[in-house]
């Protein structure tokens, strides 16, 4: 890492924020609650073995059902286990660690749900240009010519070249795209 991009790190940047306990039993819940919407979904479809062959949920219920089971046993070992118990106090991820992992993912979210209101180009556009700008510490000599550049060599490439139309907004509209 660059000297000129490198922050001091704050004396509670080793705190944990979340446990690796914790964090197990989450995902486990999460996984057992994804599993459950799939096995309600595929019960919707129908589940069941008819005369000409399986359903269309047939196959996704008994997948769904494999990963309730998987889930539930990930979250029994990471509630009950010894070794889970230890690992309640040993940190999943530290202040220190989730500051530049925020400053990743909270763009991206933004430029995700930039994507349906603004079109991928101009999304994509601010997305660079952005990050450049606030994570990277570049002028705007550096980062407008690539945040205007990718977009247009993006649109060249999928529009004209492999006639494959991308999301367009309202920029894209004004402009009869």
């Amino acid at each position: 890492m660059d000297s000129e991009h490198s922050e001091p790190t704050s004396p509670d940047a080793d705190k944990a924020v979340v446990s690796t306990r914790t964090m197990e039993i989450a995902v486990s819940a999460g996984f057992f609650l994804l599993g459950a919407l799939v096995m309600w979904d595929s019960i919707r479809l129908g589940h069941r073995w008819s005369e000409i062959g399986p359903e269309a949920g047939y196959f996704p219920f008994y997948i769904s059902l494999i990963m309730m089971a998987a889930a539930m046993t990930n979250l029994l070992v990471a509630a009950l286990s010894q070794r889970a118990k230890n690992s309640g106090t040993l940190p999943f991820v530290t202040k220190g660690q989730l500051k530049p992992v925020l400053a990743v993912l909270i763009p991206l979210i933004f430029y995700i749900f930039g994507i349906q209101y603004l079109g991928l180009y101009v999304s994509t556009a601010l997305f660079i240009g952005t990050f450049m700008c606030v994570n990277g510490k570049y002028g705007p000599k550096k980062f407008l010519p690539v945040a205007i550049t990718v977009p247009v060599a993006v649109f060249l490439m999928f529009e004209k070249w492999f006639l494959v139309p991308l999301p367009k907004g309202p920029l894209e509209a004004l402009l009869g795209m």
